[in-house]
């Protein structure tokens, strides 16, 4: 896997992707609602979400996807997946602890500008990195709002 590019744009954030393991995290609800009571609109807010199994007959809030997303030579085939990847964003927020081929091959991909995840992740894929865990997601908003102010970028 080669590196990302060290250097990011400098630009305020706007549009936000959400790369989510739904198969280790359930709260997505009330991430998506930290996210907009610090600042970021709901419609500016892109969300997929990757599960393990997923149930065909659960109704699904956001963009599920599985395993089959990906081919077996590593290319996207799920036509919401490439979108996802293809939408230029401002942000991207790899919410997953557990590296996974497709999440990993997501997050590589994906067009935004700036790019922050959890540091037990291949570093080299992002640009900012949070040392906590799923179950804490309060305290990962927390951490990436008081480090997006730092850095200026809302």
């Amino acid at each position: 896997m080669e590196n990302t590019i060290a250097i990011f744009s400098d630009n305020r954030i706007q549009k936000v992707g959400l790369l989510i393991d739904k198969t280790n995290f359930s709260e997505t609800k009330s991430l998506v609602k930290d996210l907009i009571s610090n600042g970021f609109l709901s419609k500016n807010i892109k969300i997929i979400m990757y599960c393990d199994t997923i149930n065909k007959t659960e109704i699904e809030t956001y963009p599920t996807f599985g395993s089959s997303a990906i081919s077996w030579n590593g290319k996207i085939v799920d036509p919401v997946v490439s979108e996802f990847i293809n939408e230029k964003t401002d942000l991207l927020i790899s919410f997953y602890e557990v590296e996974r081929a497709i999440l990993l091959q997501i997050t590589k991909q994906s067009k935004a500008e700036f790019k922050v995840g959890f540091a037990t992740i291949d570093q080299r894929l992002n640009h900012f990195m949070i040392n906590t865990t799923l179950t804490d997601y309060d305290i990962f908003v927390k951490e990436l709002f008081k480090y997006l102010k730092l850095l200026n970028k809302i």
